[in-house]
C-alpha cells in the first residue's frame, strides 16, 4: 500500500524542481554539492507545503466540528 503523503510531498519536490527549470531525471547529471543544494531546497519546500496543507486540514475538520 503506497503512502499517500509520500506521494504528495515526491508531487511537491517534482513541482519544486520543475518551477525552477530543473528535469528531475536529469538532476544525477549535476556535480554532487549542486544536486544535494537543490534537493535539500526542494525537500524544505514540500515539507512546509506539507505543513501547510495539514494545519489547514485541521482548520476545516475545526470549523465542522465547533459546538
Amino acid at each position: 500500500m503506497e503512502d499517500p503523503q509520500g506521494r504528495l510531498e515526491l508531487a511537491l519536490i517534482e513541482e519544486f524542481l520543475l518551477v525552477r527549470g530543473y528535469d528531475p531525471h536529469r538532476l544525477g547529471a549535476l556535480p554532487a554539492d549542486e544536486r544535494r543544494h537543490i534537493l535539500e531546497a526542494a525537500s524544505t519546500y514540500a515539507a512546509g507545503k506539507l505543513a501547510e496543507i495539514h494545519a489547514r486540514a485541521h482548520y476545516v475538520h475545526d470549523l465542522h466540528h465547533q459546538d
